[in-house]
């Protein structure tokens, strides 16, 4: 039995979660229900904008989630990430290591700079909206990999983002290399249609050479596979993804398991706030796999665990919440 469940890789942003109207992203310019890079001065500028409004501060980037989610179910995970000698360093350190993450910064220096932060903005139809600085996660690079952890891991999950990077695209090509090498299994969320759409031949590079497990949405499967419908879009993806899962939202989900695509219901819910859904769908479904549940019973745990998290403002649950899912 490997030490770890999953070794993740992505930015480390440190989520600064706020309610805002949707007069404040028109008067903003801010596109709304996507995740924006910006640098840091549009960032501020958003922030100032925003000093009478109360936010939330957690440690997160997209892979940081399904992580700490994986974790707080009970499984064991590996996170590799770059954070700055900063305050905010600090605290997405603390935050990692209280949800029983392990990463490649335990113990270790770390450079001077500014850790990323991720400004979601979360209107009243409960959609968000993210403007991230990726501060020095940008410079995430091969360098902040762990090839023991990755020996040591059952799956690796790579952060679609990082493609936005040089040295990110080099990580995650690196990654699934050395996860091949060691007899990991590979898997990659898409991350975000518009991320799929301005990168879509490196995706195609990467997960061309088919990865056991791929991660998107309705969006990003159509925009990933240049298909209109969602029935086409699920057969393109046969060709590249040995299995893959196709979250919808309010319809559920669509898991191909290799020989035949499940549907997964919904869980009703009224929903408050999509941030971290797909995020948590893919930490409890890699929970799941890894734990001796089927690919449906997987994906009826994740589609639960991503119902409970829209219910309520912020990306994660609480420990109790997670273990009442199980």
């Amino acid at each position: 039995m490997k030490k770890y469940n999953v070794y993740g890789v992505g930015n480390a942003l440190v989520d600064l979660e706020c309610k805002v109207n949707e007069q404040f992203i028109i008067d903003q310019q801010v596109a709304k229900g996507l995740m924006t890079l910006v640098d840091e001065e549009t960032q501020d500028r958003l922030l100032q904008a925003m000093e009478d409004h109360n936010y939330e501060r957690k440690s997160g980037g997209s892979a940081a989630n399904t992580m700490i989610a994986l974790s707080q179910l009970g499984g064991k995970a590996f996170y590799s990430c770059k954070v700055a000698n900063d305050e905010f360093g600090d605290f997405y350190l603390r935050d990692l290591s209280e949800a029983g993450v392990d990463t490649n910064l335990d113990g270790q220096s770390r450079e001077s700079g500014k850790t990323g932060k991720c400004l979601v903005m979360v209107t009243e139809d409960s959609d968000r909206t993210m403007n991230t600085f990726l501060g020095i996660s940008s410079g995430l690079s091969v360098s902040e990999l762990s090839p023991l952890a990755i020996q040591a891991s059952e799956y690796v999950y790579v952060e679609g983002y990082l493609v936005a990077t040089e040295h990110g695209y080099e990580a995650m090509d690196k990654c699934f290399s050395l996860a091949e090498e060691n007899g990991a299994k590979t898997s990659i969320t898409l991350s975000d249609p518009s991320i799929v759409q301005a990168f879509r031949p490196k995706f195609e590079s990467l997960i061309g050479a088919s990865v056991d497990l791929l991660f998107c949405n309705e969006d990003e499967a159509k925009a990933y596979t240049g298909m209109s419908s969602l029935l086409e879009a699920r057969e393109a993806l046969k060709k590249d993804a040995k299995r893959f899962v196709i979250t919808l939202g309010k319809n559920g989900a669509m898991i191909f398991d290799g020989e035949t695509f499940i549907d997964i219901e919904p869980h009703p819910v009224k929903a408050v706030d999509s941030n971290g859904a797909g995020d948590m769908f893919a930490g409890a479904y890699l929970y799941g796999i890894t734990h001796g549940m089927g690919a449906a019973a997987s994906g009826k745990l994740a589609t639960k665990a991503a119902s409970k998290v829209v219910g309520q403002y912020g990306p994660r649950l609480s420990w109790r919440d997670m273990q009442e899912l199980l």
